[in-house]
């Protein structure tokens, strides 16, 4: 016997048993009803969906891509805004994220198109009296 005293679910435990069935009943009465008025609903309005579909249509399809496209906009228009702030702080000497990859890319630039110019000016002159000597006469 004190055995089952033991494993006997508390007050507690018997209470929030209890809410979770409520809950649960209520829940899926609601949800019964729902499905009920929505089929009750397509059977009674189908009729009159069948016959306005020809404006319904166009009229969905128009109203999709307006609001697909002002979407867009209004997406781009955040993204361009964002990436101007960011410019700004940039230029401004603040060190917004992502600041230190653009230094580093800009030294590595500078640091190539010196080489460029030091490997120009060493070979330059050899390439030019060589293409002399591929044309004599240019």
């Amino acid at each position: 016997m004190r055995k089952l005293q033991d494993h006997a679910p508390n007050s507690t435990q018997v209470l929030g048993f209890l809410t979770l069935m409520i809950s649960g009943a209520i829940l899926l009465l609601l949800t019964g009803l729902t499905v009920t008025v929505t089929v009750l609903g397509l059977i009674f309005f189908a009729p009159l969906i069948l016959l306005t579909s020809p404006i319904w249509v166009p009229v969905g399809a128009v109203l999709l891509m307006g609001v697909g496209g002002l979407l867009s906009m209004c997406g781009l228009g955040v993204a361009v805004v964002a990436g101007l702030t960011w410019i700004y702080k940039y230029l401004r000497g603040a060190h917004p994220p992502g600041s230190n990859r653009i230094d580093y890319a800009r030294s590595r630039l500078a640091d190539t198109a010196s080489h460029v110019k030091d490997y120009a000016r060493d070979y330059g002159g050899f390439l030019h009296t060589r293409v002399k000597d591929a044309a004599p006469g240019a």
